[in-house]
């Protein structure tokens, strides 16, 4: 199997957790995609009542284009469970995301969640986190500041950016990569980062995930990180 293959397999086994009357959280990333059209199919073919709340604009277009219904965060009272990729997930289930520069979005929506699921392909799984670059939102306007003290920190920086022009989130911000392999205390990290003034949120997601399914060429491992 292929990569592609691997995470259509993934997102077809998570939209089997998803109950008729629930409140569900969509990520953002290619292996969510797949989620979401296996969820469209659901919904069209077995009339599932659902609602879904997406973490970024790509995602909600496209689950609105495949008829699910969709709601702000901030019109419902509850998620009941939200299903998202991950870059790299270690060994103790800890997380990196932010790859697709949704990372502020995907954690608002995880942290009003009673429950948090990744779906992955078998490459994402890592002995401990760090590889992937960690991305860091932050504002645009001093962010060249912000940029040189972590750069004085040891964290590698550097602006992600398309064709020379920085890559925007869907809330205008910047994002900077930290190259930190490895990152050898993620909570410490995690505190660092958030209390630095123009950082608006990191892509370290820890101790959040209750369920992981991994894509393995001879079918989808289901993993129980947290209860």
């Amino acid at each position: 199997m292929n990569q592609d293959q691997l995470k259509q397999l993934v997102g077809q086994k998570a939209v089997e957790y998803i109950k008729d009357g629930m409140q569900v959280g969509l990520g953002t990333g290619s292996t969510v995609k797949f989620m979401v059209d296996a969820l469209g199919e659901r919904v069209k073919n077995e009339h599932l009542n659902i609602v879904g709340v997406s973490t970024s604009d790509r995602t909600a277009a496209q689950a609105k284009s495949l008829g699910i219904p969709m709601k702000s965060v901030d019109d419902v009272d509850h998620l009941d469970l939200t299903i998202d990729g991950a870059d790299e997930i270690s060994t103790d289930y800890q997380g990196v995301k932010g790859g697709g520069a949704a990372l502020l979005f995907e954690k608002i929506v995880a942290i009003n969640s009673d429950r948090v699921m990744w779906i992955v392909d078998e490459s994402k799984m890592v002995d401990q986190l760090g590889a992937f670059g960690l991305p860091v939102e932050v504002i645009p306007y001093g962010s060249q500041h912000i940029f040189e003290k972590m750069a004085a920190k040891g964290y590698h920086p550097e602006f992600r950016k398309v064709n020379g022009d920085f890559v925007r989130t869907d809330s205008n911000n910047y994002i900077i990569d930290l190259h930190l392999n490895p990152i050898t205390n993620p909570h410490d990290l995690a505190e660092d980062l958030i209390h630095m003034v123009g950082v608006v949120e990191h892509g370290l997601f820890l101790d959040m995930v209750n369920t992981i399914i991994v894509g393995h060429a001879d079918g989808p491992e289901v993993i129980t990180a947290r209860a």
